[in-house]
């Protein structure tokens, strides 16, 4: 990791309209509806609002398991039908937790198109929180020992054509990885195109410690049926260290990989509209 520079990239106007900071752990059989229940007590005066959702399957990265997929959904074997995963959400929808036997979330989410990205300190500083209101309720409900197995640091990006670029079949505008280029003159323009690519994170010693996951999906606005490019970039690998330490010091590195990932595979002509700030490019 010492070849990478200490500045991250920076954009005044990133296209970022989600982040998520989730942290994995061993499931706990005794967080049921009745704990999330009590659980909501002490968030309620932040997020007011609840909802019910399918629980999220286990996820882990592997590495050497040949034939497997690279992030493999864990087998669990069930004694009792999987508890819900319950939403907690602020009065404007923008923030919410998510919580489950064996997952711990915070999304920031966009509401409108003026509302600002306000930044990864502030995302990180909120998930800290609540992660510790959590920990706290499970040793004090007796509900098991917190024991994360893998973070997560997901980004959510609209952009928007118009600027740079105007129709799908363009994501060689946007992309670094892609150049429109035939071995003869069959084929013209695509239509539109995707991106799906994986990339291994090593530890300090070489051994893989995570992936950053990227897509590209075309879509358009609801709005006003404008053409959109949904950009997801996903750092996900087992912790750094043990403990909550390990936790915030692995989503940090998740996030440097998502930021600089995201400056990596796109072109610097996008850069520019999105007001890239840093000095090193």
């Amino acid at each position: 990791m010492s070849k990478q520079r200490s500045t991250l990239p920076d954009f005044t106007k990133p296209p970022v309209v989600e982040v998520a900071l989730s942290v994995q752990f061993d499931a706990l059989a005794d967080l049921g509806a009745v704990q999330l229940g009590l659980l909501w007590s002490q968030f309620r005066d932040r997020f007011p609002k609840v909802e019910e959702h399918p629980p999220l399957d286990p996820s882990f990265e592997q590495f050497g398991v040949r034939g497997s997929p690279s992030s493999a959904p864990r087998l669990r074997i069930l004694t009792k039908p999987p508890s819900a995963r319950c939403w907690f959400l602020n009065e404007e929808g923008t923030e919410l937790i998510q919580v489950q036997s064996d997952r711990f979330v915070h999304n920031w989410r966009k509401a409108d198109t003026s509302q600002a990205y306000p930044r990864y300190k502030h995302v990180r500083e909120t998930f800290k929180r609540e992660l510790e209101v959590f920990h706290e309720f499970l040793s004090s409900e007796r509900l098991g020992q917190f024991k994360p197995n893998q973070c997560e640091v997901t980004y959510v990006n609209h952009i928007l054509s118009g600027a740079g670029w105007e129709n799908h079949g363009q994501l060689d505008k946007i992309f670094t990885v892609l150049t429109h280029q035939y071995s003869d003159t069959f084929l013209s323009s695509p239509e539109d195109a995707r991106i799906v690519i994986d990339y291994v994170i090593p530890a300090p010693d070489g051994t893989p410690l995570g992936r950053l996951h990227v897509s590209a999906e075309p879509a358009c606005r609801a709005a006003d049926d404008k053409p959109i490019l949904i950009l997801k970039l996903t750092a996900r690998g087992r912790l750094t260290e043990s403990g909550l330490n390990g936790v915030f010091s692995t989503l940090d590195l998740g996030r440097e990989w998502v930021v600089r990932g995201f400056a990596s595979i796109t072109e610097p002509e996008m850069h520019a509209i999105w007001g890239r700030t840093d000095v090193h490019r």
